[in-house]
């Protein structure tokens, strides 16, 4: 079920809107707009509706802070009003709400343009993962990753949840293509990425193909060790495909991975713990490959070998 917000400081008005609504969408209600501008950040919503006269923030200056934000910037906007005048309209429209609804509500009118505009940001979603997946492997590639690492990265400072970054990639592979040829390499890319996959399915984890054999994972919330032990697994689990590899030195396909764990606060930059996982992923090859390496904000590191 589509979700939507509602930002009206009338809980009356708030109320007869949800009413209206709640037979065929989740929705939820907040009455200022930094209460809506919180719960707008965690990118679930399908449409808000903003009234546009509230005291701590009109829906003017909300609407501009939503488009600001990556989790929020596509998400259609409708303005709710008694304003009837057309310079608040044309307004409205020109930063970039999709519709008005003038108050008193019409329920049919209502239910119509949210039908319609709901419906039309389900289609911008599924056409957005098309070309935001990766041809080959069908993970998330790297422009999806670019997006929404970000996101995840917000997410997790606004949460005050953990954080964790894994990069890794396929031991030897260059090898691997030149003794069985690229074809069989193709294979190979595609069988450890689903299996990866397949250990990553929360909706608060990450997993992209971010370039050739390499590829980078996000996981949000868990203690350091207990991440490291998830990942732990996942490299076993490549292992135990059993895919032949002779130049490697266990005899099959094999990855290494290294990665850390942050709790996040403003002002941290993603980037640098980006740059973090892939010391640890340096580490992981320098020390044998097939194996994760994984470190703490305090940089006590575990390791398999």
């Amino acid at each position: 079920m589509d979700k939507i917000l509602i930002i009206d400081d009338s809980a009356v008005q708030a109320e007869h809107l949800k009413h209206i609504l709640e037979d065929t969408y989740e929705v939820t209600i907040a009455h200022t707009g930094s209460e809506g501008l919180m719960y707008a950040k965690s990118g679930e919503y399908s449409l808000f509706l903003l009234d546009v006269i509230m005291p701590d923030m009109d829906g003017f200056v909300l609407l501009e802070k939503l488009q600001e934000e990556l989790a929020t910037e596509h998400i259609p906007m409708i303005m709710i009003t008694s304003l009837s005048d057309i310079h608040s309209e044309e307004y409205g429209l020109l930063l970039g709400a999709v519709d008005y609804i003038v108050k008193p509500f019409n329920p049919v009118i209502v239910k119509a343009r949210v039908n319609t505009h709901v419906k039309q940001h389900r289609y911008w979603i599924q056409m957005e993962q098309q070309v935001m997946k990766d041809e080959l492997t069908k993970v998330a590639n790297r422009r999806y990753y670019n997006r929404y690492s970000i996101i995840k990265w917000q997410e997790a400072i606004r949460l005050k949840s953990s954080f964790s970054v894994c990069m890794f990639d396929i031991d030897k592979f260059k090898v691997y293509n030149d003794t069985y040829g690229h074809p069989s390499g193709d294979k190979v890319l595609v069988s450890v990425a689903q299996t990866v996959n397949s250990y990553l399915q929360r909706t608060t984890d990450l997993f992209a193909r971010y370039g050739g054999e390499e590829f980078v994972a996000i996981v949000l919330g868990g203690e350091p060790e207990k991440v490291y032990e998830h990942f732990k697994r996942i490299r076993q689990a490549v292992e135990d495909l059993h895919i032949e590899h002779s130049g490697s030195v266990s005899s099959w396909v094999t990855i290494s991975l290294g990665g850390i764990t942050a709790h996040p606060k403003m002002g941290d930059r993603y980037e640098d713990y980006l740059k973090m996982a892939d010391s640890m992923l340096y580490d992981a090859k320098r020390l044998g490959r097939n194996q994760v390496v994984w470190a703490n904000e305090k940089g006590v590191q575990w390791r398999e070998r």
